[in-house]
């Protein structure tokens, strides 16, 4: 799994052109899904996107957690972070992991993160055309894949 953790002072969320929410601060996620991606990619990937210390204690160092802040989350699917350009300009998503494989994990995630977090969770609807917007504090952005632990 990949995710794309960024810390955000707002952000919002449209499906299909509805508003289906927003939080006041704490992180945006976007999450890919690898078709060799298993649930221990998902709890792996959760528990560290809880304790990432990306946000500043009192002497302004990026020291606490979501955990420690009780920020909030916007989770949103995005098979595009599997995107292969190494042939052409055109991206391949031969990694994204199918449906029947992607959204049991993607649920698993969104579950281990509403278990593990004293903030809300809010997600996306997968597969659907989603509108994110968001305030990105700092900014700070922060790469995590399941597959390369040791980055």
């Amino acid at each position: 799994m990949r995710a794309v953790v960024q810390r955000v002072s707002s952000a919002s969320i449209r499906i299909d052109g509805t508003d289906a929410g927003s939080i006041a601060g704490g992180v945006v996620i976007l999450l890919g899904v690898d078709r060799n991606d298993t649930e221990g990619d998902a709890e792996w990937l959760a528990h560290k996107c809880t304790g990432l210390r990306i946000f500043e204690d009192a002497d302004n160092k990026m020291n606490r957690s979501l955990l420690e802040t009780g920020g909030d989350a916007l989770i949103v699917s995005q098979f595009t972070l599997f995107g292969n350009v190494k042939k052409g300009f055109r991206p391949s998503f031969n990694h994204s992991a199918p449906p029947d494989l992607a959204i049991p994990l993607y649920e698993r995630f969104v579950h281990e993160m509403r278990t593990r977090l004293p903030g809300s969770v809010l997600t996306g609807k997968f597969a659907a055309y989603m509108e994110v917007g968001l305030v990105n504090d700092g900014p700070v952005t922060i790469l995590l894949d399941s597959q390369a632990k040791d980055y």
